[in-house]
């Protein structure tokens, strides 16, 4: 392990983590019982199809954007940490291991999605949703 890795704080973010993707499933059953009979099942497979496509989608830039160094002095990062190149176990973000850093932002990625699912909650289609979502 690196010098400066701190279990009670690598701990404490995988758990975080783990509620905040645990938001997710408990938002998409509250919109679901929010709307129409006809439009539940579209307002789950909005929500669980956030957490799929988003998941995907920070991996491949969001993170490397979100958090690489900046680019032309601008505040969009580069894609220097696209797909995760470069990060390991072995790299910390302050005490805890970048990669558990990583997927605590991606949750907040996911969540944040989802949230706007709730209003056009039966008034766009999935394929609609799908497009916004990577947009």
């Amino acid at each position: 392990m690196p010098s400066g890795y701190d279990t009670g704080n690598t701990a404490w973010m995988m758990a975080s983590t783990a509620m905040v993707l645990l938001m997710t499933p408990g938002l998409a059953f509250f919109y679901g019982g929010m709307v129409k009979t006809k439009h539940v099942l579209v307002m789950l497979k909005m929500s669980f199809a956030c957490l799929s496509l988003v998941t995907i989608l920070w991996v491949a830039v969001g993170y490397s954007l979100a958090f690489g160094k900046d680019a032309g002095g601008g505040m969009i990062g580069n894609l220097d940490h696209a797909f995760f190149r470069g990060i390991g176990m072995d790299s910390l973000h302050g005490s805890i291991p970048t990669v558990i850093f990583a997927c605590f932002q991606m949750s907040f990625a996911i969540i944040t999605v989802a949230l706007i699912s709730g209003s056009i909650a039966g008034r766009a289609t999935m394929k609609g949703w799908l497009v916004f979502v990577v947009a």
